[in-house]
């Protein structure tokens, strides 16, 4: 089950590479006065995810921009190295924040966990695109598992 649209997100910490070393970034920070855009997805270097979801969000970082959104974060189970890894092959510069759910703890808070074992994977990330301001979820697209097109850039900057 999702989190409810107007439910304040729960204090999570992901993890971020800066300097070479993970670094924690706590929910209550990231989103507190806020509006930032998050896009979660099952997993970095996957076909989908590398080449339509990620790059749509980078495409149009100034179009969320002009909406008046502060941030825009790209979340996956992964850890803080590949999440940085795969933001430089990506070439996100300092478009898109790469955060890592490495634990899946995001990922179940919100209800949007999957389960990849069948593919090998475990448990990922499900993908979708979310709203949140001053850390209330004010949007949510879940998109049904093996699909792709709520949660795209395109589709989901219409909604702003």
């Amino acid at each position: 089950m999702s989190l409810a649209i107007g439910s304040k997100i729960p204090k999570i910490t992901l993890k971020q590479l800066i300097d070479g070393s993970p670094k924690d970034v706590v929910t209550d920070e990231l989103f507190a006065k806020k509006k930032v855009v998050v896009f979660g997805l099952p997993g970095a270097f996957t076909p989908t995810c590398s080449n339509k979801h990620l790059p749509g969000y980078v495409k149009q970082a100034e179009q969320f921009a002009g909406h008046g959104v502060d941030e825009i974060v790209c979340v996956s189970v992964n850890d803080a190295f590949v999440m940085q890894a795969w933001g430089d092959s990506q070439k996100v510069g300092g478009k898109i924040r790469m955060l890592a759910d490495g634990n899946g703890d995001f990922a179940r808070a919100l209800g949007v966990e999957v389960d990849y074992s069948p593919y090998g994977m475990g448990k990922r990330m499900g993908r979708c695109a979310m709203l949140i301001e001053n850390g209330v979820l004010k949007l949510l697209d879940v998109e049904p598992e093996g699909a792709y097109g709520v949660s795209d850039a395109d589709a989901f900057v219409c909604k702003l």
